[in-house]
């Protein structure tokens, strides 16, 4: 999944980012509302996980900006403004979740992973699709209970396409869903990761299938 963090606390941000990506997700880092916003405005997230005392623009100003454009992205406040005023505003504004620092990491892991299910529409960790299945919490992958050995990239892009499994996603959404700001990543690296995919799946009874000018999904190999 691909998360905006908004935090100018850079021991702080450093910090969570590297946690962040370190379960597979592309992370972008802005330090200020102003850049927060122009990101929002540009770009699609699945998740934006904003503090509210920023340079530039505060955070319920970014958070009301991002909903009044439509922006569907999920939404978590990280602040240390722990008022029940302000954690009704953020609420009313269209913040899906709230939490006051200092927090606990393993407590903040464990709502990132909720918000990322409920934007997937998933209501359970654990997914199956064909003879595989997907743990959302530890973001592995199974055949017939043996775990799946598979590398980041393709990891990532297995598991966009098996939360939507049976439904086009475009090769655009995929570019945006694994790429930070600071990452090159082509079309033709999207091929690549597709075709070892498919190698991969192939003993499991599944494949990614091509959409011609639109995306991938993925399906059952057995399927017409």
């Amino acid at each position: 999944m691909r998360i905006l963090l908004v935090e100018d606390n850079e021991a702080l941000a450093d910090g969570l980012s590297a946690i962040l990506k370190g379960t597979g997700h592309a992370v972008d880092l802005v330090r200020d509302g102003a850049s927060a916003d122009a990101a929002i405005a540009s770009e699609n997230f699945d998740l934006v996980i904003l503090d509210l005392t920023l340079p530039e623009m505060d955070g319920l100003d970014v958070l009301r900006a991002m909903r009044a454009r439509k922006s569907k992205a999920a939404v978590l406040i990280l602040t240390a403004r722990g008022a029940p005023e302000e954690r009704v505003r953020g609420l009313d504004l269209g913040a899906d979740d709230y939490m006051i620092k200092p927090f606990d990491i393993s407590e903040f892991e464990a709502r990132v992973r909720m918000l990322l299910r409920r934007q997937a529409g998933l209501r359970s960790s654990a997914v199956t699709f064909g003879g595989v299945a997907l743990d959302l919490n530890s973001r592995t992958f199974s055949a017939e209970g043996a775990p799946l050995d598979i590398p980041a990239r393709e990891l990532g892009l297995l598991e966009i396409l098996f939360m939507r499994a049976g439904k086009v996603v475009a090769k655009e959404a995929i570019m945006q869903s694994l790429a930070a700001f600071d990452d090159d990543l082509s079309a033709n690296a999207i091929e690549q990761y597709v075709s070892r995919l498919r190698k991969r799946l192939a003993p499991h009874g599944l494949t990614v299938r091509t959409a011609r000018g639109i995306g991938y999904y993925l399906d059952k190999a057995s399927a017409a």
